[in-house]
């Protein structure tokens, strides 16, 4: 298995974010916020970094306005892309969230593409694109879950007959 990379693209927070509601700010850091699709509520604590451009953001309503998703992505101050201003206590949710689930690689063993969603693939290779849409998904696509042993073992079968190497992901995001 293979362990998940994030890229710091923020796709995760700007599609589940917003799903999680702020319910109630107890400190400068600190917050009480609910998964409006469990109805779960739980704490989270915003890195000392992201305080108080946070607060600012909550107080004037410009998250809302400014940004789509989760009041809690920021600019990555260490480099390119978007964190998470709660990461170590960011919700179940967006613990469990994985925005690839296999990757596929050549016959040099250099990455060739992502599986994303429940099948589809992500990838520059058009080889790789004709054997997914042709043997791994053909249409119309099975309701498989990604996970599931059996569909894995088929998908990598397929894979292997073509000269590629399938990995599921281990690990959630970021």
């Amino acid at each position: 298995m293979v362990f998940f990379i994030c890229d710091h693209c923020g796709k995760c927070c700007t599609s589940l974010g917003a799903y999680i509601r702020i319910e109630r700010q107890l400190s400068e850091q600190d917050y009480y916020c609910k998964n409006t699709i469990t109805e779960e509520v739980f704490p989270v604590h915003v890195a000392p970094e992201f305080a108080g451009e946070l607060d600012e953001d909550i107080t004037t309503g410009a998250a809302a306005c400014s940004r789509p998703g989760c009041v809690f992505l920021r600019r990555n101050p260490a480099g390119p892309g978007q964190v998470c201003a709660i990461y170590p206590t960011r919700p179940r949710l967006c613990r469990e969230f994985r925005c690839y689930h296999m990757v596929i690689f050549n016959t040099r063993g250099e990455p060739a593409g992502r599986m994303v969603g429940r099948a589809d693939i992500q990838t520059a290779d058009p080889v790789l694109v004709r054997i997914w849409n042709d043997e791994v998904k053909p249409p119309p696509c099975p309701a498989t879950p990604w996970d599931e042993p059996a569909w894995v073992q088929r998908v990598y079968a397929i894979l292997a007959k073509h000269g590629y190497r399938g990995e599921v992901v281990e690990g959630g995001n970021r």
